[in-house]
């Protein structure tokens, strides 16, 4: 089964997003599976994996239900506040869903990242550790060493990097990203999704841009651990949906075989989500 691990729909009339402005024309508009359906189609993606955009209950609740009658949705990711001392009640509700899968914490979005190495985050995160649920990390490059600390603390957290943690493409900067991605792939049941990539690049990227950033993940994180993701929507900010599986498939193409590809493009999502 081929899966993309990472894409969104949303509604804008709900008033979730605020980091979709009316004056950004290509974001600000709903993005529904009958839009995303065609291109499933063309590269024989079976199942995506759905992802909150928007820190609210109401949002996550909203996929949930969605998911219910969307057949290609096999796995939904929601938003949960560490910091609320309710959080395992909403938990609760979510689990209440059958193609719930996991959480996502957006660490981008913080004001100060640190704030997840406090006492009631860290519980809060022994506690996914001690149920193994899946937990998307969305992080930028210069928050990485903060997740690694977190990460001390519980180095068995079921944890999947969005975006190959948000290097800055644009602008070439390698070495920092890629010594701290190397501390994160020690812990073995940190995955790593390939996914926005090309939003972190510059309007004009070319293929080979990604290249070593491409071949270190898959260096420190091997075929196991991998996942396929297509940021859909967001992606169109930079490429199109074509273009997502492109970079992925021309800068690691040749250094896999078939069931590597086959990892890669799906069953270590599979794995990761506990769909099998």
């Amino acid at each position: 089964m081929r899966i993309d691990a990472h894409q969104h729909y949303w509604k804008i009339s709900r008033d979730d997003y605020g980091w979709i402005k009316p004056d950004n024309h290509l974001m600000y508009r709903d993005y529904y599976p009958s839009d995303l359906l065609p291109h499933l189609t063309h590269h024989n993606i079976n199942k995506t994996v759905l992802i909150q955009a928007a820190p609210t209950y109401d949002e996550s609740i909203f996929l949930l239900q969605l998911s219910n009658n969307v057949e290609t949705v096999a796995a939904v990711v929601t938003w949960l506040e560490l910091n609320d001392p309710k959080f395992k009640e909403q938990l609760e509700v979510y689990k209440k869903y059958r193609k719930f899968a996991g959480i996502r914490v957006m660490i981008q979005d913080m004001t100060d990242e640190t704030i997840i190495l406090s006492e009631r985050y860290v519980n809060a995160f022994k506690y996914l550790e001690k149920i193994n649920l899946p937990v998307d990390l969305l992080v930028t490059h210069n928050q990485l060493d903060t997740l690694n600390l977190l990460l001390k603390k519980v180095p068995n957290l079921r944890g999947g990097i969005d975006h190959i943690g948000k290097p800055d493409i644009a602008n070439k900067s390698y070495e920092a990203w890629f010594n701290s991605m190397d501390k994160l792939s020690n812990y073995r049941n940190l995955f790593c999704k390939t996914s926005g990539m090309i939003t972190e690049a510059s309007t004009n990227w070319k293929m080979i841009d990604f290249k070593r950033y491409l071949s270190a993940v898959l260096e420190l994180f091997g075929t196991d651990r991998l996942m396929f993701g297509s940021d859909w929507p967001v992606c169109l900010l930079s490429g199109t949906y074509d273009e997502a599986i492109e970079v992925v498939r021309t800068n690691l193409g040749d250094q896999l075989n078939s069931l590597e590809l086959e990892k890669l493009f799906g069953r270590n999502a599979s794995r990761f989500y506990k769909l099998e």
